[in-house]
């Protein structure tokens, strides 16, 4: 670790760049408490454009606490389909009870109080804690990491417990007592716009005359990368069973991966089958009932954290026979106009999608409350 330097040499110059050159984003609006942290909990491993229109759209379903409390589940996680993570949304859901029924509709105003909310960790909390509170506390994402270990030359990209304590030390050592929030969102911003990942924009940095790794013409060695995992690839057969001019489609176990969303009938394939063969034994599995895959609709392909899906989706004949359905929280008969008011996994959201626009009316019958 470098000797002993004087954290306002770095907070000064930051503050009065970030004063200038900050972005205009929704949530900087006004510092009312429950944008942030939904902001907060948006903006994890979720790029800014990305959250943007999903934010303007949450705040406007659920515009308070109050409003999120009382909402049902299904509908808040309708408004979160497409940023993933969903139980950063359950956790949201179930925080706004907490707060609205135990504390009087008012998150807690200290950085210890707001761990205590579901989904709140040590970055979230240190983040609405300094932005809306200013308390001194540090924040530590992507961004700051990558800042921290160009700045300081230090050899840590946060992969571990210990090299993530290193770099926590670090932004405790910086955080000033004033304009903490500000502080905390000028390394952020700083990240996000000019210390890039690849070719940083160097001369537009404020920090440049106090970058070690800039002085040594280093700073595409720092952060040192981080170990890469190679996904795991699967194939997965989906059925779009049709009756009576209606979709069965059915809702995910709650306790599972992806709880609670909805989604087309199917599974994996196992070694040796094909696509068919597989969505025929998955759905005599699943649902109790025989049916014969007719056509291919069309063959999705999409990654997530730490694997990789191909997708082959299958319309099929009407079935015959009584559905028992065991391995979902409940299943329904869904006018094709009504789907996409249910939340999905991102791959069955292309279903969707697909349907609609081949065939399905446009005109929606219902909302989800």
């Amino acid at each position: 670790m470098p000797g002993p330097f004087k954290p306002e040499s770095i907070s000064k110059p930051l503050l009065k760049w970030y004063d200038s050159q900050q972005r205009d984003l929704p949530w900087r609006e006004n510092l009312d408490p429950y944008r942030i942290w939904v902001s907060e909990i948006m903006l994890q491993q979720t790029q800014v454009a990305t959250v943007i229109p999903y934010f303007n759209r949450w705040m406007k379903a659920f515009p308070s606490v109050k409003h999120l409390a009382q909402a049902k589940l299904p509908k808040v996680l309708k408004h979160w389909e497409g940023l993933g993570y969903y139980t950063r949304a359950r956790n949201l859901h179930k925080a706004a009870q907490w707060v609205q029924e135990e504390n009087a509709g008012a998150l807690p105003q200290t950085f210890e109080g707001l761990q205590q909310l579901s989904g709140i960790g040590r970055y979230t909390a240190g983040a609405i804690a300094s932005i809306v509170f200013k308390e001194p506390v540090p924040v530590l994402d992507g961004n700051v990491k990558r800042v921290l270990s160009r700045l300081f030359r230090i050899k840590e990209n946060g992969a571990t417990a210990k090299s993530e304590a290193v770099l926590w030390d670090w932004a405790d050592r910086l955080v000033p007592k004033k304009k903490p929030g500000d502080f905390n969102q000028a390394l952020m911003e700083l990240g996000a716009t000019v210390c890039l990942p690849k070719k940083p924009l160097c001369l537009l940095c404020p920090l440049l005359k106090k970058c070690d790794s800039a002085r040594h013409k280093e700073q595409d060695h720092y952060p040192p990368p981080k170990p890469k995992t190679p996904s795991k690839k699967i194939e997965v057969s989906a059925a779009v069973i049709k009756r009576n001019g209606k979709i069965f489609i059915q809702q995910r176990l709650h306790k599972g991966l992806m709880g609670g969303l909805w989604e087309f009938p199917g599974g994996k394939l196992e070694a040796g089958e094909t696509p068919e063969t597989a969505l025929v034994r998955e759905i005599r599995e699943e649902l109790d009932i025989d049916i014969t895959p007719d056509k291919r609709l069309l063959t999705i392909r999409h990654t997530y954290t730490k694997f990789r899906v191909t997708l082959y989706v299958f319309q099929c004949e009407s079935p015959k026979g009584r559905i028992r359905a065991t391995e979902c929280e409940q299943w329904k008969w869904v006018h094709p106009a009504d789907l996409d008011q249910y939340p999905y996994p991102a791959a069955n959201v292309k279903i969707v999608k697909h349907l609609m626009q081949n065939g399905a009316p446009t005109n929606s019958r219902k909302k989800i409350k």
